[in-house]
């Protein structure tokens, strides 16, 4: 156990602490609330329930008669009062395991639980201090850090002039990036919390698979790239504040509509839009090397061979031992390998450009204020290299999180293709060639990862989008450049099944 302390000079400071909490714990967390009548436990209680709820007018009782107040919010809260029991039999008829195992179980007077409660959650003691209260925090190194961090976000927050900020969650994914809203009087910010990344297991050439994938570490290719996309006519969140060593942003907020309607259904005329700004893009010069701040500078990499091999090989190695319940053979493995390599290669001569990687429907926000390509807002940019600029197309045409209609993929492809013809030297067939190629690379890592995500990282939910990543890779097979891919699938045995 480990541990730290802070001091807290009114219930402002109390409530803000925790906002804070909020956003540090976790399913599975216990917190124990220790300190005598009126030093702060409830107070706390309360705006941990009300920060994860978003809903600072929540009514939230004291558990003092009830025992225990559940609430079902994004991540489920039980707030125990343990006063009143008389052993710990009561505990158990209370729910207490079948709530932390749902979610987050905060518990008042946690002394009383005789034993029968962990001894491995997190401890916070209140003591009263002359007008405020000092808070001892005590708990595992993995929940101690994440609370750190939390921490760590607010004195950003204050130097920056945001001292009073109200803070909520907004969204975390598949990486290990979060985003906060920050609410300072009528303003709305964004908040990037990026902690550098923890280096993965050596895969080859003394890499790791970030390093070969050429996935950001640190913050420094956002601002890079988000800066160069504004320069080049596109619209990013302009950046505000930064510490980059500790991979902390606050960002202008674009807004939170995106290019779905209520349905979830793609809205033609966004996503029309939005391949006008691939157009805009891929129609000037790139340029590679793209200041950061002052000495540094973010050299943009290219999307080569070792990059595109490793993505698709989260095909053989994920998603084959799981479909078949063992691993894919040697043989398997050099003929997968030899095709891209052939694959690949025929890409030398594609029209390159910047590479935003992931540009569909979560990364664009729609701005229905604004005209033309202003109206497309473009975020989680920071892992952009230099490739083959019909990647970015196939990403968009055939987004891996919804379902697009044929005439609506047909009509924005088509978009694309029609303003890139104005373009001196565009070559609309090859372009389509190499689009089929692209597509394939990137749904052969999706059907991998989705299986990484669901057994590495305990992400099941990713898995729902494996049928669409099977109907877009068939797809992309459908080029007859991609026939020995398409063989090698249907020997393997999965697009049948999947498709």
């Amino acid at each position: 156990m480990m541990s730290l302390e802070i001091f807290l000079a009114d219930d402002a400071a109390t409530i803000r602490f925790g906002e804070d909490m909020a956003l540090a714990l976790k399913r599975g967390d216990y917190v124990a609330l220790h300190g005598d009548l009126g030093a702060g436990k409830s107070t706390f209680a309360r705006a941990v329930i009300r920060a994860i709820a978003d809903d600072a007018l929540l009514e939230v009782p004291s558990p003092t008669f009830t025992l225990v107040q559940s609430y079902d919010l994004r991540i489920p809260v039980a707030h125990f009062d343990l006063y009143r029991i008389a052993d710990a039999a009561e505990i158990d008829e209370l729910g207490f395991d079948e709530a932390l195992a749902d979610g987050i179980c905060l518990v008042e007077w946690p002394e009383k639980g005789f034993g029968a409660l962990p001894t491995d959650g997190i401890t916070l003691r209140f003591v009263h201090e002359g007008d405020g209260r000092r808070v001892a925090i005590d708990g595992p190194a993995a929940a101690l850090s994440r609370i750190r961090r939390s921490l760590a976000i607010r004195a950003f927050l204050d130097k920056a002039g945001y001292d009073n900020a109200t803070r909520r969650h907004l969204t975390g994914d598949a990486s290990v990036r979060a985003y906060e809203h920050i609410y300072a009087g009528e303003k709305r910010l964004v908040l990037m919390d990026a902690p550098r990344h923890t280096p993965g297991p050596i895969l080859a050439k003394g890499k790791y698979y970030q390093q070969i994938a050429h996935i950001a570490e640190d913050v420094q290719p956002f601002i890079a790239i988000g800066r160069y996309l504004v320069s080049r006519g596109l619209r990013a969140p302009a950046i505000y504040d930064i510490d980059i060593a500790q991979g902390i942003l606050l960002i202008e907020d674009l807004g939170t509509e995106g290019v779905l309607d209520a349905d979830g259904v793609p809205i033609a005329e966004r996503y029309r839009e939005s391949a006008a700004c691939l157009a805009r893009m891929h129609g000037q010069a790139f340029e590679r090397d793209l200041p950061v701040a002052d000495g540094i500078v973010h050299h943009v990499p290219d999307f080569d061979r070792d990059a595109m091999q490793i993505e698709v090989s989260l095909l053989t190695d994920w998603y084959l031992p799981w479909k078949r319940g063992r691993p894919a053979s040697d043989e398997e493995r050099r003929d997968y390998i030899a095709i891209w390599d052939g694959l690949i290669e025929s890409l030398a001569d594609a029209e390159h450009n910047l590479l935003l990687r992931d540009f569909h429907s979560p990364n664009i926000i729609w701005r229905p204020e604004a005209t033309g390509t202003d109206r497309v807002g473009i975020i989680d940019f920071q892992d952009a290299m230099i490739g083959p600029s019909a990647y970015d197309v196939a990403s968009l045409v055939q987004d891996a999180r919804v379902d697009m209609p044929d005439g609506v993929a047909d009509e924005v492809l088509e978009h694309y293709l029609a303003l890139r013809e104005k373009d001196a030297g565009f070559d609309r067939t090859r372009f389509l060639r190499d689009w089929h190629v692209m597509a394939a690379q990137r749904n052969c890592k999706l059907i991998g990862l989705w299986v990484r995500l669901m057994q590495r990282d305990g992400k099941p939910a990713y898995m729902r989008h494996m049928p669409r990543t099977f109907r877009n890779l068939t797809r992309a097979l459908g080029h007859p450049d991609l026939a020995p891919l398409r063989d090698w699938c249907e020997k393997a045995g999965i697009l049948a099944t999947e498709s």
